[in-house]
């Protein structure tokens, strides 16, 4: 690989690391788009069309899965990422590219469009099988430590386990950031009881536990809450009744303390829920009612 095209590519690494630990691993597409500067040059991270190399790669830089995107990428079932050819020729130069960083080992970064305008972003990843019959590529997930050093990527104890593993908990953690922009998009990325708009504090709350039977993985089982609120619903200090309106237990409406507990909590009650615009996605009265149920025991 040239010394151009790997400096860009741990450089890109690097640039990305950034905004991850500033705003999580899910970044917004312009962000990704402008990119960062390198040599003189501005060069982003990803482009319109799925397999993207910038001008100063040899081969590709990035793959992106976009949401609701006209490709059927999905999870194979040995657990690696099956990743659609770009159309249906096997020798498209985007085709070739990949299938060149596949025999040559070379990192890359995927991006996965969890809602129209953000992306969860996992590096490095590896090119390591092809099905032209299929016109898929199979990749998987490395330890990021082994980006820094590519001659690692097939070397060490067990590599294939090793990814196998570290490309399962990269499968969870993009089933875990899809539903939560999905809870968050419906809820217009606000707290439902205090209007709350910063994504950071910001979380998809169940309604009914997932690991409850009647715990359904959809946008009706949650409630985009603030940390503060979401904490409060989970500890039974806040209820929501089937009617949407919001309660607070009873010995905390008595209780005299702060600002925070007058203005955070005290003043939520009686009032109704922020809903989503769309009525189909508003909360299960039934699983209200059921978590309701707890929460007047609770009280």
């Amino acid at each position: 690989m040239p010394d151009t095209d790997q400096q860009l590519r741990l450089a890109a690494f690097a640039w990305l690391a950034a905004p991850r630990d500033l705003y999580g691993d899910v970044l917004r597409r312009q962000l990704l788009a402008d990119g960062f500067e390198f040599q003189g040059e501005r060069v982003p991270l990803l482009g319109p069309q799925g397999i993207f190399k910038p001008r100063l790669c040899e081969l590709p830089l990035s793959i992106t899965t976009a949401p609701n995107g006209p490709y059927d990428d999905r999870f194979s079932p040995d657990g690696l990422l099956a990743y659609r050819y770009r159309g249906a020729d096997p020798q498209h130069p985007a085709n070739v590219g990949l299938r060149a960083a596949m025999v040559r080992k070379i990192p890359l970064i995927y991006f996965n469009g969890l809602v129209p305008g953000r992306y969860l972003a996992t590096w490095p990843v590896f090119i390591v099988g092809d099905r032209p019959e299929a016109l898929m590529f199979t990749v998987a997930v490395d330890d990021e430590a082994r980006a820094y050093d590519p001659a690692q990527a097939s070397t060490g104890e067990g590599p294939d386990a090793r990814r196998a593993y570290i490309t399962y908990t990269a499968r969870r953690r993009l089933h875990q950031r899809t539903f939560r922009e999905r809870v968050l998009k419906a809820y217009q990325e606000q707290c439902a009881l205090c209007r709350l708009r910063h994504n950071a504090l910001l979380d998809a709350a169940h309604i009914i536990p997932d690991a409850h039977p009647d715990g359904e993985p959809s946008v009706q089982n949650d409630v985009a809450l603030c940390k503060l609120h979401h904490a409060a619903f989970d500890a039974m200090m806040v209820g929501i009744r089937p009617d949407y309106l919001v309660e607070l237990r009873r010995d905390l409406l008595e209780e005299i303390d702060g600002p925070m507990l007058q203005h955070g909590l005290k003043e939520m009650h009686g009032q109704r829920l922020v809903l989503p615009h769309d009525r189909a996605l508003w909360p299960d009265q039934s699983a209200l009612e059921q978590r309701f149920d707890q929460f007047r025991h609770a009280s």
